[in-house]
């Protein structure tokens, strides 16, 4: 890591006009040529730097040639061509970035401290300069020179680039009434050197008297030069009758600005006071509407949001089921994001309880997950890379999970199972769920094949991971040492030996260009999953979704299904409705009996043994899940098909742990309101009463099922109960659970952000994700919006040779202090 300083002076080479040159060390001198010249050659830590300049008949230089690190970019005819293709602005590269600074265009290495500026006008560039951020210690050749050197007569001769059809003349400087007149006002700007500009400006201009821009350039250099104090600051353009630079839509020219105009996107574009600039910008307290077509300035309040391609005026909110945002001002203010977190296991794809994804490398056994008073263990068939069986060993109690089967105790469970740990149920034909008590739940999906998806606290271990919200650690083996990869890490938590025998690419060449048209259907921008493209990328789905029909064993098509049924349960997690996307992909179910397929199938209260009592299976805010079931108006009966309510059998109705029976027809009353959990829930003004065992009066049910007191109700964070009186520290706040609801005192919350490698951040909210942009970014800010920041941090990557590694990383402070700002 190379820390940028901003506070030295930079190193600067310009040439500007019809041929005024200023060298690196500060001289200057005048070159009449249409041929080609070397500005600029040197090599700095094995990478090369060549800069070649031509003037055109016009004066103007008409061919910008400028090559670093091989990466060829030329500037000629209005156009920017890297590597002989046309690019347009902003563009970013490994090496190098080209954007728009102020009116004028610059590109910015990235292998090197240098800039190149240049403004573009009609028919070629009036100006440019390169810029170096610190002295190097090489050989430097061209026009440019190296700063530590004196005299140019040589650098002219050892630069020019010598053709047949190009000339080199003898500078011509005949008086010049203008030159004369305007240099007179900056006599005490220039002093002594005021004859040396007089002889510059005049052979600068000869030739070139009906130019706009040849002239103006000069004028403008020297302007500059004096700085604003001078008189001629004001007075030039008068004197001169140079006319400023027309702006496109209603933005406003000056002649000191920022350099990147604030815009809806980015109404903060630089929070340090980096030098001031010929701009174009909006008027005062506008920013660019750069969401729009144009270039129209509007207030920030009028800014509109962008979310997958779509705009939102202000006030307009979007929701998901796990957080809703709403477009303040051109940007997303969103809520907290409800939904917990899970570890996903689709075949050999894993994606662990931080988000850390990888592949399984073996048709094992493994442990997906435990602790220290339950294991879930899941089995991979021996012919193809997806599972056949998962077990779950709870307590004493022993789960095994097989495709369309779950049994217990060598007993098939065909509805529900209720112990004193676990509540198992069927959720529809295709998932069974396992609530337990202490806050491990667990969801597996029975067909067409068996995936798993686990919901847990903390401190466990297995291929899922520890869920502490760091991805670095998620690769702990079973014997406590942290792997760098994922063979090692998932073999050392296989049952027993492990062979590596799953294929990383296609197998079979026919199964991988089916594949390659069907899964297309993930990336389709106006297909049926088009609609959560913004809310989860397809990229991983996409490769698994290759990768399991390249190597099925079976059916491809079912395999096909498969992958795209993790997609569309991943949408559906978060609210997102994707559409009928079995029928849009021949992917339809057939359903047994007179059962139904839906999107939407839920447990609770359908079925016939549901009608007899309270149904466990309700107020466990599961999400509804797809597959085959009863519709509305009919309950589930034992023989496994849809009956109406008045056809099904009752069942014998016993109350146990203290708790009465209520018939809602003899004494009707609130049954919601005798539970613990309903204490802390808003007050609904409508009175419900359903039939079933409820806790006696001034006694509530607690989160075991038991009846207690107020004062000794329990509260639920995590999915775990805690008794009255025990308390959690969680987001640096002590709670303490008292009358079934908590009671938090907030504490200060420290917070890390840290950025490695190839673009690997971690948030203060110590959530990791990968981003391997170009472009340089803001880490961390507190301006937020309202323009009274203090600080800003911003990081960009500095490649190696090998574009696709980063050598170290650029880090800029910005600090304001006492008024002023500072970079460091």
């Amino acid at each position: 890591v190379y820390f940028m300083i901003f506070l030295v002076a930079f190193f600067t080479c310009r040439t500007f006009g019809s041929g005024v040159f200023e060298p690196f060390n500060g001289t200057n001198f005048y070159v009449r040529s249409n041929c080609p010249f070397t500005l600029t050659r040197f090599t700095n830590n094995r990478v090369g730097c060549d800069i070649t300049i031509r003037r055109g008949d016009n004066g103007l230089l008409v061919q910008l040639d400028i090559i670093i690190n091989k990466v060829r970019t030329v500037v000629q005819n209005g156009s920017i061509i890297v590597e002989e293709k046309s690019v347009s602005l902003p563009y970013h590269h490994t090496y190098q970035h080209i954007f728009h600074y102020g009116i004028y265009t610059r590109l910015r290495s990235s292998l090197l401290p240098l800039s190149v500026t240049w403004r573009s006008v009609p028919g070629g560039i009036d100006t440019m300069m390169v810029e170096l951020e610190q002295e190097l210690s090489t050989d430097m050749s061209g026009l440019c020179g190296k700063h530590t050197v004196i005299g140019n007569k040589q650098l002219i001769t050892e630069s020019v680039i010598a053709e047949d059809t190009c000339q080199t003349r003898d500078p011509v400087s005949p008086v010049n009434t203008e030159c004369r007149k305007f240099l007179s006002y900056t006599l005490d700007c220039l002093q002594a050197e005021t004859p040396r500009y007089i002889q510059l400006c005049e052979e600068n201009i000869y030739g070139y008297e009906k130019s706009k821009y040849i002239g103006c350039a000069f004028f403008k250099e020297i302007v500059k030069l004096c700085g604003r104090e001078r008189f001629i600051w004001h007075r030039w353009r008068s004197l001169t009758k140079c006319e400023e630079p027309s702006c496109p839509g209603n933005l406003v020219y000056t002649d000191e600005g920022q350099a990147f105009l604030p815009s809806c996107s980015n109404p903060s574009p630089t929070l340090s006071n980096q030098e001031l600039i010929s701009s174009c910008l909006c008027p005062r307290d506008q920013v660019l509407n750069d969401r729009a077509d144009g270039y129209l300035c509007v207030p920030l309040p009028e800014c509109c949001c962008v979310f997958a391609g779509k705009s939102y005026i202000n006030g307009d909110v979007r929701s998901t089921k796990c957080q809703s945002c709403v477009c303040d001002s051109g940007k997303w203010q969103c809520s907290e994001n409800l939904c917990p977190t899970g570890c996903v296991i689709e075949g050999p794809f894993v994606t662990t309880f931080d988000g850390k994804q990888y592949v399984i490398p073996g048709k094992c056994s493994y442990v997906a997950s435990q602790c220290h008073n339950w294991t879930i263990t899941i089995v991979f068939s021996e012919k193809a890379p997806s599972l056949t069986t998962v077990v779950l060993q709870l307590f004493q109690e022993t789960y095994i999970f097989l495709k369309n089967t779950v049994k217990f105790g060598g007993e098939e469970i065909t509805e529900l199972h209720q112990s004193d740990h676990a509540l198992v149920f069927w959720e529809s034909s295709m998932y069974v769920r396992v609530h337990t008590s202490f806050g491990m739940n667990f969801q597996v999906q029975m067909s067409p094949e068996i995936q798993l998806y686990i919901s847990a606290s903390r401190n466990h271990t297995g291929l899922c991971g520890n869920n502490n919200d760091d991805t670095t650690d998620d690769f702990t083996t079973s014997s406590g040492i942290i792997e760098n990869s994922a063979q090692p890490f998932s073999r050392s938590w296989s049952v027993g030996s492990c062979a590596v025998d799953i294929p990383s690419t296609c197998i079979n060449t026919d199964n991988e260009i089916y594949a390659d048209e069907k899964c297309s259907v993930l990336n389709n921008p106006t297909g049926i999953f088009a609609e959560c493209h913004g809310h989860i990328p397809t990229n991983h789905y996409h490769t698994a979704c290759i990768q399991r029909t390249c190597n099925c064993g079976s059916s491809v098509t079912q395999c096909l299904c498969v992958a795209l049924g993790s997609y569309a349960k991943a949408c559906a997690s978060l609210g997102v409705v994707v559409g009928d996307w079995r029928k849009a992909t021949n992917c339809t179910l057939k359903c047994q009996k007179n059962l139904e397929f839906s999107y939407n199938m839920q447990a609770c209260n359908h079925t016939c043994s549901s009608l007899s009592g309270a149904d466990p299976r309700c107020g466990l805010g599961h999400a509804p899940v797809e597959g085959c079931g009863c519709p509305e108006g009919t309950h589930l009966n034992k023989g496994q098909s849809c009956t109406p309510k008045a056809e099904c059998p009752c069942y014998h109705h016993r109350c146990t742990n203290g708790k009465v029976c209520v018939h809602c027809s003899e004494d009707p009353m609130n049954t919601a309101q005798k539970t613990c959990d309903y204490i802390s829930k808003p007050t609904g003004a409508s009175r419900t009463c359903e039939s079933g065992c409820y806790c006696p009066y001034d006694q509530y049910e607690d989160h075991h099922g038991n009846c207690a007191s107020l004062s000794n109700c329990t509260c639920v964070y995590s999915g775990k109960v805690f008794s009255a009186g025990q308390q959690v520290k969680t987001n640096c706040k002590t709670c303490i659970c008292g009358q079934g609801q908590w009671h938090c005192q907030d504490e200060p919350c420290p917070g890390q952000c840290q950025v490695y490698g190839n673009g690997h951040y971690q948030t203060f909210d110590s959530k990791w994700y990968r981003f391997a942009g170009q472009c340089q970014y803001t880490l961390v800010e507190d301006d937020c919006g309202n323009r009274n920041g203090t600080f800003s941090v911003r990081v960009e990557s500095v490649p190696c040779c090998d574009e696709a590694l980063t050598c170290s990383r650029s880090i800029i402070l910005d600090l304001q202090i006492n008024a002023s700002q500072q970079k460091v």
